[in-house]
């Protein structure tokens, strides 16, 4: 990572009442003085999408917001286009097709831009295939079901902008728990994070996640792992053993470098309370 912050989010923030996730998101781009541009490249809705964010972002005291819907590898090759990221301190990519989203934006100008933008700050957040898009492998597409089984989960080459981890998105609600298993077994050296709707987790330069949002974040840390997915054929079930798993609320907060949990301020104070007391 550089010097900008990700934010992944697991998809249907919400954008009418609290709006927790993303009134963090302006802020982190700098609230009165941000500048946001909206990429809906994985939205089916195009335009329409970009211009529901920027009423949102307009909502919450953002001045200037920029939909850009490159449709298409030539659009998003477009030097005018780029240039448009040029002053934005915050990115926001939305929900729809990660595989659309990658393989528009792979290796182009607009791609670059982004990456430009993050080094020298920004904040790039993503909702729903545009969490699954920000790690350098993604999920492009599996099925559901709480058992791993072999060939349940298509990967494919994502954005790289969070490197180290693979993404998954309304994981309780769409019971994503077996696929997220499968990948790890095939590749433990990536981290699993299985992020709820209305939940994000917000990465800064040091690599440590916070979690924020009405759900949770499952983490899944198959570096002390065995499995048996090599020998197995087929969509048979397989077998992972020795995972840990991490399940993280609000308020939590989980180095990914060093794959441990990271005691929170309020947490270690009871902690030293309830030391004093006996």
């Amino acid at each position: 990572m550089s010097n900008g912050t990700v934010i992944v989010i697991g998809g249907a923030e919400d954008k009418v009442r609290d709006r927790v996730i993303l009134s963090r998101f302006v802020t982190l781009a700098g609230g009165p003085d941000a500048v946001v541009a909206v990429i809906s490249t994985a939205s089916s809705m195009g335009l329409e999408a970009g211009e529901r964010y920027r009423e949102v972002f307009g909502q919450l005291g953002v001045p200037t917001v920029r939909p850009i819907h490159a449709a298409t590898r030539q659009q998003a090759n477009d030097e005018g286009t780029a240039r448009s990221l040029g002053d934005a301190t915050g990115i926001f990519l939305t929900g729809g097709n990660q595989l659309r989203l990658s393989s528009t934006l792979g290796g182009t100008h607009l791609a670059d831009a982004i990456f430009e933008r993050f080094e020298q700050g920004a904040v790039i957040a993503g909702t729903s295939a545009g969490a699954s898009a920000m790690s350098s492998h993604m999920i492009a597409f599996g099925a559901s079901g709480a058992t791993p089984k072999l060939r349940m989960a298509q990967i494919a080459a994502g954005l790289g902008v969070l490197p180290g981890v693979i993404i998954d998105q309304h994981f309780q609600e769409r019971n994503r728990l077996g696929r997220l298993l499968s990948l790890i077994a095939q590749n433990p050296s990536l981290l699993g994070l299985g992020v709820d709707e209305d939940t994000a987790g917000i990465v800064g330069p040091d690599h440590v996640m916070e979690v924020i949002g009405r759900g949770s974040i499952t983490i899944i840390d198959g570096a002390a792992s065995e499995t048996d997915a090599w020998e197995i054929g087929g969509h048979r079930p397989l077998m992972i053993s020795g995972v840990v798993l991490h399940s993280l609320p609000a308020g939590y907060h989980f180095d990914l470098r060093r794959r441990r949990r990271i005691a929170t301020p309020q947490l270690r104070a009871l902690a030293g309370g309830e030391a004093a007391s006996s």
